[in-house]
């Protein structure tokens, strides 16, 4: 399978000059392109929340002047993204549009709060948009004095879910298959099968293609602002939402495509017009040029505004990934766009030659190896540790779409030893009578009446046209290897719709690195848990006589939350040691809480008890004990205990 036959028409070292219409529209479109790459800036993709104040399930003494939120990345807030609700699920804040907060490299905003707030459990609710254009959300709770019950359920979807969040993830669906098709079947036609340009249903796959690519497309606009916001369907036609989206980056790219389309249409109309009807070879041969230059530029503009938007203009090296994500789009068309045409040739046009399909066939291998190398990059970006790989949503839709792209590998071998055994006919035979192998004539009588009968003419020349169909169809359906190419190739386009929406839902996925970085993150903000009761003994010395002894502490469960303290006093020979007075504080310095008073009561000689201590975020925390052995002798000893 190493020979490929020569392409219709004089060959390419024959060119001389682009079409001047074209030139035109490549600077026009790399103009574009350039605008749409240059407008990226680095962040890190799909935002998560790493912490937060008070801490969620905190339990805090009095109640805070603001609650503030820690983010991986910048995120974009409206005027309601973040809400603090009370028990019985009224607004705790104070409706403020939340503030920003940043400081160095800590992403943070904040709202205020009302004052006066009662005891009870508060629900904090946020939602935001990444710098990769998802909408992510979540809530939390903390309580004040003590915990309490709550009429507040906390929501159980995430942004971007819901009916609105189905449609739009439709329209991304139908977005990526519309431009496979669209690409993929017009590179088919220019560098496989040029005649096909001509063949009417290479004509309604590339226009539907293109038609699929626009509506959907549409429909993202439109259903963006509701998808990102309030989830209401009733919100798609609002006005004021659909200025905010075009003012954001997905909505620009959004636009940008829509641009791009008119210029794709353009080029379709060119393609399947005069570039179909025309004959003369110089000027088919500059038209071919022209048509795969703008192609090309149109193609590679559509693919950069998903670049635009999506992972690979946020995270580590946005300045490769972009072009890499280009890439990895184009070649997924050029494959899989092209064996959905190849599939409607083989099914719909008897024409279809052996050296097409192996033209296809080496354009499919190359577009398979560019797939391995960009595809390798941008798992190693998105997913970055083996444990991530295994260990996350993403990581494992990815191990899905390899697994995918390896059946698919898999399939398309057999598909090329099909094409091995095509039979070698070149073009289409000449139209024969189906019974005799002769050309269908026309008796005496039959040529005297169609001479007085135009109509009559035109009838049996299309009757005579559609036999020699028929025909065609015939001899090529009996062609083994034609029949065995068309059973795997529609088997590698039924691959392929697996392959897309498994890649569409990676898409909204947040990506295997973030999601770990962010559980990092978290785990540090809270500090080291330790679990179990805590145990202390803090030696002590007054000054004063019998001034000496040690303090024996248990608290009880040493996390955040309620805790039950009991205290033994022993002297030096560890006998219970009866002592005037025991105070304790407790104060975590990092955050500046504290120091937290507690009255401990003595139940027998020796033994000192405290109840209810609430200490309300995990971490590093100072106690400090009090002890009075007399009127005049007191002092006080502090050590370090780890809160979990």
């Amino acid at each position: 399978m190493t020979a490929t036959a020569p392409p219709f028409g004089p060959p390419p070292s024959a060119l001389r000059r682009p079409l001047p219409a074209a030139g035109l529209l490549t600077a026009l479109l790399g103009a574009v392109l350039g605008l749409l790459l240059a407008a990226a800036a680095p962040a890190s993709a799909h935002a998560a929340l790493t912490g937060s104040d008070p801490q969620d399930g905190a339990v805090v003494a009095t109640a805070p002047a603001q609650v503030t939120l820690t983010f991986s990345e910048q995120v974009a807030l409206g005027a309601d993204s973040i809400r603090v609700l009370d028990p019985s699920g009224q607004r705790a804040d104070t409706k403020a549009a939340p503030r920003d907060l940043h400081s160095g490299s800590t992403v943070k905003y904040g709202v205020a709060l009302r004052g006066g707030l009662g005891d009870g459990t508060y629900t904090v609710a946020w939602q935001a948009v990444s710098a990769d254009s998802h909408p992510v959300s979540g809530a939390f709770t903390f309580s004040i004095g003590a915990p309490s019950e709550t009429t507040v359920a906390l929501p159980d979807s995430e942004a971007g879910g819901g009916l609105v969040g189905t449609l739009y993830d439709i329209a991304r669906y139908a977005a990526y298959a519309g431009f496979i098709v669209l690409a993929g079947g017009a590179a088919f036609v220019l560098a496989c099968w040029r005649r096909g340009a001509g063949a009417r249903p290479l004509q309604r796959l590339v226009v539907r293609g293109w038609m699929t690519l626009t509506a959907a497309t549409i429909a993202m606009l439109l259903l963006r602002s509701s998808y990102t916001g309030s989830g209401k369907l009733g919100d798609v036609l609002d006005l004021d939402g659909l200025k905010a989206v075009l003012d954001t980056k997905p909505g620009a790219a959004l636009v940008s495509r829509l641009l791009l389309l008119g210029a794709g249409a353009l080029f379709v109309a060119v393609l399947f017009g005069t570039y179909a009807r025309r004959e003369d070879p110089r000027e088919k041969r500059d038209l071919t040029f022209g048509l795969a230059i703008g192609g090309a530029v149109i193609a590679a503009g559509i693919a950069g505004t998903w670049a635009l938007a999506e992972h690979a203009s946020t995270g580590i090296q946005p300045g490769i990934a972009m072009p890499v994500d280009v890439l990895h789009l184009l070649a997924v068309a050029a494959w899989l766009g092209g064996l959905v045409a190849l599939l409607t040739a083989l099914y719909r046009t008897p024409d279809l030659t052996s050296a097409a399909v192996r033209r296809f066939s080496t354009i499919a291998f190359v577009s398979v190896v560019v797939l391995v190398a960009t595809g390798v990059y941008q798992s190693w970006r998105q997913v970055g540790t083996w444990s991530a790989l295994t260990g996350t949503g993403y990581g494992q839709l990815l191990l899905v779409k390899v697994g995918l792209v390896a059946v698919l590998v898999g399939i398309a071998s057999m598909s090329r030893r099909w094409t091995g055994r095509l039979a070698e006919g070149g073009d289409a035979p000449a139209a024969v009578a189906p019974e005799t192998g002769e050309e269908p004539e026309a008796g005496p009588e039959a040529e005297a009446e169609t001479a007085e009968d135009p109509a009559r003419a035109a009838q049996l020349a299309r009757q005579r046209a559609a036999v020699a169909t028929a025909e065609k169809k015939r001899i090529r359906d009996a062609d083994p290897g034609r029949s065995g190419l068309r059973r795997s190739v529609l088997a590698e386009v039924g691959v392929a719709v697996a392959l897309l929406a498994v890649t569409t839902v990676l898409t909204s996925t947040e990506p295997g690195r973030t999601q770990e970085e962010a559980a990092r993150s978290s785990s540090a903000a809270a500090g080291p848990v330790e679990s179990g009761p805590v145990n202390l003994a803090l030696p002590f010395d007054t000054g004063g006589a019998k001034g000496k002894g040690t303090v024996r502490m248990d608290i009880d469960p040493g996390r955040t939350g309620a805790n039950v303290i009991h205290l033994w006093i022993e002297d030096p020979a560890e006998k219970p040691m009866d002592v005037p007075e025991v105070k304790l504080a407790f104060t975590l310095e990092s955050k500046d809480i504290g120091p937290l008073p507690a009255v401990p009561v003595r139940l027998t000689e020796g033994h000192w008890t405290a109840t209810g201590l609430q200490l309300p975020i995990a971490g590093d925390w100072k106690v400090a004990v009090t002890v009075r052995t007399s009127d005049i002798d007191q002092t006080t000893v502090d050590k370090n205990v780890k809160i979990g």
